[in-house]
């Protein structure tokens, strides 16, 4: 699904920037009242931090807005790449445009701390292990055919990555899939309150929203993604 900005009277964060076609509204019908209708169903949702604890999902932009992004699952290698870019993202960035960054991902809770010591990231992260607020969202199970084009994010070719998702998998101490491995992704910009005023719900592996264009929305600086962190690579 294409990103979509909300409606003018819903006061959108800025214009969307991208190079992909001009965006559809999301939800069907569109309107504002749909728009805050879907955050508020979501906002009542839980969602579970590093230790396993409950957090309504609704809380985590109650006071200011938030770009989050729903990655398909931890052993992926694509999602895995986009985090690593993700977690390049200066906190003084984020914190001059009073903006929080979240991922959330559907595994089990056990797995936050070893994704993130793996990628590097030390902004907000929560698991919705259910998939309950990625299905009232209406993200997609299962790949869309579909060209999304090269990504700036991902450097892996497929058969690299994959090899390295499934040694990941089997030398785990749980030996699990860490989430659907149908599940896809998706952005969206939430906050304050419940208000939407971005969504965008990825029709395959690799159709994430180029991050610079996501933090352009928001007013965050723009990040050079080149020079890549140290991360252990196994």
């Amino acid at each position: 699904m294409q990103g979509a900005m909300a409606a003018p009277s819903v006061a959108p964060v800025t214009r969307q920037i991208s190079g992909r076609a001009a965006p559809a509204p999301v939800p069907d019908p569109s309107g504002p009242e749909s728009w805050q209708s879907l955050a508020a169903a979501v906002a009542d949702l839980p969602v579970l931090d590093a230790s396993g604890r409950r957090v309504l999902f609704g809380a985590l932009f109650r006071e200011r807005r938030a770009v989050v992004v729903f990655v398909r699952h931890f052993l992926c290698y694509i999602c895995k790449e986009y985090v690593e870019d993700l977690a390049k993202i200066p906190k003084s960035f984020l914190q001059e445009a009073n903006v929080t960054l979240i991922v959330i991902g559907q595994s089990s809770y056990h797995h936050i701390e070893p994704f993130c010591k793996l990628t590097g990231y030390s902004h907000e992260i929560y698991v919705d292990p259910e998939r309950e607020i990625y299905k009232t969202l209406g993200m997609k199970r299962g790949e869309e055919i579909a060209s999304s084009g090269q990504s700036p994010h991902i450097k892996s070719n497929i058969l690299s990555g994959s090899i390295r998702s499934l040694w990941r998998a089997v030398t785990g101490p749980l030996f699990d899939f860490q989430g659907d491995p149908a599940q896809q992704g998706g952005t969206l910009i939430l906050g304050p309150g419940n208000n939407i005023h971005f969504i965008h719900c990825d029709r395959n592996r690799l159709d994430h929203k180029p991050i610079n264009s996501v933090l352009q929305l928001v007013g965050v600086q723009h990040v050079n993604f080149t020079s890549r962190p140290s991360v252990i690579h196994v």
